[in-house]
């Protein structure tokens, strides 16, 4: 593979709790940052950092930094909270790679590299309501 075809790809590495979400856009090795963001850049709240809404506004700055800088897909990491609290990613998931290909990014694999534990430390006590 030349230099050229190389760099027209990067990784997005969506984080996607309940309480907020991060979406980083590195180069295929993932040395290299090509652009971040997260819900509190574009919300004032902090209850809305984690809604589908603030997720679209940040894939929509991201996508625009990222195919300024020459990349034409990305291959999409989503990861939850994970450990030994929640496993599910959190709402903005799916909206930043729907807003991802929306905003002209050709989007390739999607993984799920949430964190498993290989029964690690004890889960929290339940709370009954």
């Amino acid at each position: 593979m030349s230099a050229e075809e190389q760099d027209k790809w990067g990784i997005a590495h969506v984080h996607a709790s309940f309480n907020n979400t991060l979406i980083t856009v590195t180069d295929q090795t993932g040395a290299e940052t090509i652009a971040k963001s997260s819900g509190g850049t574009v919300v004032k709240q902090n209850r809305d950092e984690a809604s589908p809404y603030a997720a679209m506004q940040m894939a929509e700055t991201v996508a625009e930094e990222v195919l300024a800088a020459g990349v034409e897909g990305v291959h999409v990491r989503v990861r939850g909270p994970g450990g030994n609290g929640n496993k599910s990613p959190g709402p903005g998931a799916q909206a930043t790679i729907r807003a991802l290909a929306r905003a002209g990014l050709e989007i390739g694999r999607i993984e799920d590299v949430t964190p498993m534990p290989h029964d690690g430390t004890r889960a929290p006590k339940n709370s009954r309501l």
